[in-house]
């Protein structure tokens, strides 16, 4: 899974001596934020994007004080993250933010999939809801992600063999999830949680459907990060897990099972896995 953090820049302090008219200038309608990252395994509703191994990631956002923002992700792929071809996922976003209070806002917009010089079939869209309240130091985040009917989630093969193979057959996912962090009062220490629930057709890999993670499943995630003083810089650690048994995956012998075990017999990227995670936000 993938995180996103998010810092104010502090302008630079003026000298007492400056005259008065060089004071901070208030801040424009237009802000931009965005962050560069390392992580030891990309994972995305808990299934690993990169074949486990480590992922660079970065993104950019644009936001206006009316609420209206836009923005751009993007991380390398390997393994079955690279189904279609593309050795990259970029993400575009856009939506709109409104405040219900002092302390809850509700977020709508939509995200647009894309993996450059993959498949035809492979990029799709997604609309999405999120409501989150602060209380004191912690958050709450409930969301709701629905991709209506599209070629990149349709189930491709009807079978593990693929005798019945249909590129045009279109499919949708529901991904529900919430969120709940916190900070430790006095430390540079924030706890987090997250728990999510995906509702999709029953693939879960290039013959049963897209590079998405789909099916029926829960994924969760457990963890802590740490911001290092005086530094845009955030070091974090998670357990992130699922329920897919080896029962689930059995009947995608030679799609699921054979590129989750590109590195390596009996290795998952549907179970769990300690992630570590290096930020510098701006």
């Amino acid at each position: 899974m993938f995180m996103k953090y998010q810092i104010a820049c502090a302008a630079l302090a003026l000298l007492s001596s400056a005259p008065a008219f060089a004071q901070e200038e208030p801040a424009g309608p237009i802000t931009v934020s965005g962050s560069v990252g390392l992580v030891s395994d990309y994972r995305f509703r808990g299934v690993s994007q990169s074949d486990k191994g480590m992922a660079v990631q970065g993104g950019v956002t644009v936001s206006h004080e009316s609420g209206l923002y836009a923005g751009t992700w993007g991380s390398n792929l390997g393994g079955w993250g690279r189904f279609g071809g593309s050795n990259m996922e970029l993400d575009l976003f856009a939506g709109y933010a409104a405040s219900l209070g002092e302390a809850t806002t509700l977020d709508v917009g939509l995200t647009w999939y894309m993996y450059p010089s993959g498949a035809d079939t492979t990029d799709f869209a997604e609309p999405y809801a999120k409501l989150s309240h602060e209380f004191g130091p912690g958050k709450v985040l409930l969301g709701v992600a629905y991709a209506p009917k599209q070629k990149a989630l349709g189930t491709v093969c009807s079978d593990s063999a693929c005798t019945v193979f249909d590129p045009g057959a279109k499919g949708d996912n529901l991904y529900i999830w919430g969120d709940v962090s916190g900070a430790i009062p006095n430390t540079p220490l924030t706890l987090k949680a997250h728990l999510g629930y995906s509702d999709g057709n029953p693939g879960l890999g290039p013959r049963g459907t897209s590079i998405a993670p789909t099916g029926k499943y829960l994924d969760w995630m457990i963890g802590a990060d740490a911001a290092i003083s005086g530094t845009p810089l955030t070091v974090g650690v998670a357990y992130v897990d699922t329920d897919i048994s080896k029962a689930d995956r059995a009947h995608l012998v030679g799609a699921f099972e054979v590129l989750e075990n590109s590195k390596g017999l009996g290795k998952s990227i549907s179970s769990g896995q300690v992630v570590f995670s290096l930020t510098a936000a701006f």
